[in-house]
């Protein structure tokens, strides 16, 4: 399964711990392809219909869903917790995404 920046994957995230989303759900691939392509881990943002805007969140329209990607929960997981990849976001979705992830770590 080759995956890439910017796909979204359905991931087993269990076991968590405290306030971490759980479960399985859609993730965001925010690794770059270099990372993606040549190691065993990715890292990810994942993804949940159960929020409102923050400026760390961000808004994803997915399979006529309305979700948000939580760049504030971003982890790196192993590649073996990816079920299947499900799709990809929109170039806007893109530029938006490296945005938060620069207002959120970088600013």
């Amino acid at each position: 399964m080759k995956i890439s920046q910017y796909d979204i994957v359905l991931v087993n995230l269990d076991p968590s711990q405290g306030s971490e989303i759980k479960k399985t759900r859609p993730c965001l691939v925010i690794s770059p392809d270099e990372i993606n392509f040549n190691l065993s881990t990715i890292t990810i943002a994942p993804m949940t219909t159960k929020s409102r805007p923050w400026p760390t969140r961000l808004k994803v329209r997915f399979n006529n869903t309305t979700g948000w990607a939580a760049i504030d929960q971003i982890k790196t997981i192993n590649k073996k917790r990816v079920i299947k990849i499900l799709g990809k976001i929109s170039s806007q979705e893109i530029r938006e995404c490296k945005r938060i992830i620069k207002v959120t770590f970088v600013d």
